[in-house]
Order: structure tokens, then sequence, then C-alpha cells
């Protein structure tokens, strides 16, 4: 299984791209789950992983992405994370 948060806040370009990207490849992994999580809401979250920029993205515990992402290298975190 793979647990991502994405760390996003309101009204967010780069949010919006990364969110639509991992929409588009979720398909391909069904034992991903995501639970998106507004940092504005829940500062303690920025604190916990040092986001820098939004979003961010923690993958099985560990911020992967912090300020955007391109879809073929998250396709390589999530086959790494697979194969934990």
């Amino acid at each position: 299984m793979i647990n991502i948060l994405f760390l996003t806040v309101p009204n967010c370009v780069q949010c919006a791209k990364v969110k639509r990207i991992i929409d588009k490849i979720k398909p391909d992994y069904p034992g991903m789950m995501m639970e998106e999580i507004n940092i504005i809401e829940h500062p303690e979250i920025l604190e916990k992983y040092r986001v820098l920029s939004s979003p961010g993205v923690v993958i099985n515990g560990k911020l992967e992405y912090s300020g955007g992402l391109d879809e073929a290298s998250f396709r390589e975190s999530l086959n790494k994370s697979e194969m934990l």
C-alpha cells in the first residue's frame, strides 16, 4: 500500500497541477491511498514534514516533493514505494 499526503493551500496553481497528475495516475496504483490536507488549517503539518513550498507530497511518511512534481518522477517514486 502507498500512502500519500497531498499538502496544499487554497488557490495554488502548482497544487492544482499536481492534483491533476495524482488523479490521472491513481487508477494505475490501486493500492494508493491519498489524503489531501490544507496546510493553512493544519500548520503543524508544515513543521512535521518541513515543507518549504506548496504543494508538498509525502509518500509513506517521507516528504518526497515540495513545490511541484512531474509525472515521470512521481511514477518512479511510487514504483519504488510499492517494492518496499
